[in-house]
């Protein structure tokens, strides 16, 4: 397995993209921002087929998915990879703040940041089963942080790939189509899940010990982003 940033991205907003190696294909768990290409990157690092899953559809996420020729996610949120806009990916909240430590490229400028459409190729749903020919993952269906928000879960490592719906930082749960109760329906579900480590969709990973105690926190109210505005101006900029 390995872990891929974008590295000129500050950290509190770096996605983790987990390149699962696998017998017959690898997996790419998430895709960043995608203010640089990736796909032929991770062809000269393996040189395997590669699917792409993207655990939900926010900018963060889904910036290189379009670049994949098979990929997956929940129906849920199909319109939004078909079209994604800056306000459907929730970017526009976001992309004000002081994202970048350099540019991409000479003369970039945050307006000109868009997204590319990525229609699914598969819809990916709770029980459903990924198989890389020596390893097996199970699909959930967590919603709350977004309605089509999804993890993968590897039952004989007891290895969780958690995406957004827990991180070790202060939860998302009122972007526009967030829903609280979902959430915590779904963190209770996640409590209940034998696990040993979680590779999450920010941050570093974690076991079980801290995955409850994330849990608890939020749950008790705590570990949670009030105010996106708030929280951005109280971040510290670009080193």
């Amino acid at each position: 397995m390995s872990r891929i940033v974008e590295r000129h991205i500050v950290p509190w907003m770096r996605c983790n993209m987990w390149l699962i190696h696998g017998r017959d294909r690898d997996l790419l768990v998430d895709s960043g921002m995608g203010l640089r290409p990736m796909k032929q990157e991770l062809a000269a690092l393996r040189g395997q087929c590669v699917h792409a899953v993207c655990t939900h559809c926010h900018f963060d996420h889904i910036g290189c998915f379009h670049e994949f020729d098979v990929r997956l996610g929940h129906a849920l949120e199909a319109s939004v990879y078909a079209e994604p806009d800056l306000d459907n990916s929730c970017a526009r909240a976001w992309i004000g703040g002081e994202l970048l430590t350099a540019l991409p490229r000479e003369g970039y400028v945050w307006d000109s940041y868009r997204l590319t459409p990525a229609p699914l190729t598969g819809y990916l749903d709770d029980g459903d089963v990924l198989d890389l020919g020596d390893r097996v993952f199970q699909v959930l269906h967590l919603p709350g942080h977004s309605p089509g928000s999804i993890a993968l879960y590897e039952r004989a490592t007891k290895t969780l790939f958690s995406g957004d719906a827990v991180y070790d930082g202060e939860l998302i749960d009122n972007a526009w189509h967030s829903d609280p109760e979902s959430f915590r329906e779904s963190l209770h579900r996640l409590r209940e899940l034998p696990v040993e480590t979680v590779h999450a969709g920010h941050f570093a990973s974690f076991g079980s010990e801290r995955l409850v105690e994330l849990i608890d926190l939020y749950l008790a109210g705590a570990m949670r982003i009030a105010s996106v505005d708030d929280w951005l101006a109280a971040q510290p900029g670009p080193a």
